[in-house]
C-alpha cells in the first residue's frame, strides 16, 4: 500500500509525552518553520479547539488583531 503525503506545506505526525511532560518537535516541522534549539514557542490552549503551537517571534501580527489599540512602541 502507497503512503499518503500530506500536501505541500502540511505536516501530520503523533508525538509522544516524555516523562518530564516534554514532547519532540518532529524535524520537518522545525525545518519547515525555521525551528532552532532555543528558539521561544507559544502554546495556544482552549478545551474546545485543542492545542496550537505557533513561532513565538511570529505572533506579533496575532497580538495585534487581538488586542487592537495603541501599538506600545508609541
Amino acid at each position: 500500500m502507497a503512503k499518503l503525503k500530506p500536501p505541500k506545506g502540511k505536516f501530520v505526525a503523533t508525538v509522544k509525552v516524555g516523562p518530564k511532560g516534554q514532547i519532540i518537535v518532529p524535524k520537518e516541522v522545525r525545518d519547515m518553520f525555521q525551528i532552532e534549539p532555543g528558539d521561544m514557542l507559544l502554546l495556544l490552549a482552549d478545551e474546545e479547539q485543542g492545542i496550537g503551537i505557533l513561532p513565538y517571534d511570529s505572533t506579533g501580527q496575532m497580538f495585534d488583531d487581538m488586542f487592537p489599540g495603541k501599538n506600545q512602541e508609541e
